[in-house]
């Protein structure tokens, strides 16, 4: 394998962890896999910072149920990365449960060989 490949290789299998930790309502996991200044932009365009995301998934106003993945592209650039993923995100949120087609445009920063996510943009698609 190649240096892009190990780095593509490494990114899907954060992303996958990120996914599995937000069904499992793992805040360890995620806590691990989101940088420190970590930002989550909903489709309401609701930009939330790691801290609150987190707390609202264990208390529980998030709930997420499933991620179905519909497809991943991933640019790497040095020590950097961006990934669009589309999936259905079956989620109650405040106590109503719905599924959404959502396209997520991940943006990650390698630190120290550690592939972290640093912001999260999703819409509708």
């Amino acid at each position: 394998m190649t240096r892009i490949d190990d780095n593509r290789a490494a990114i899907l299998k954060v992303l996958g962890q990120h996914q599995a930790a937000m069904v499992a309502g793992n805040i360890q996991t995620l806590n691990d896999v989101l940088d420190e200044h970590f930002t989550a932009t909903h489709i309401t365009g609701y930009k939330q910072p790691k801290a609150e995301w987190l707390a609202q998934i264990n208390s529980g106003y998030f709930k997420y149920h499933s991620v179905q993945p519909q497809g991943t592209t991933v640019s790497i650039n040095g020590t950097t990365a961006t990934a669009v993923r589309r999936a259905l995100i079956d989620v109650t949120i405040s106590g109503s449960r719905g599924t959404w087609r959502l396209e997520s445009t991940t943006q990650l920063v390698n630190r120290s060989g550690t592939w972290k996510i640093m912001t999260s943009r999703s819409t509708t698609y």
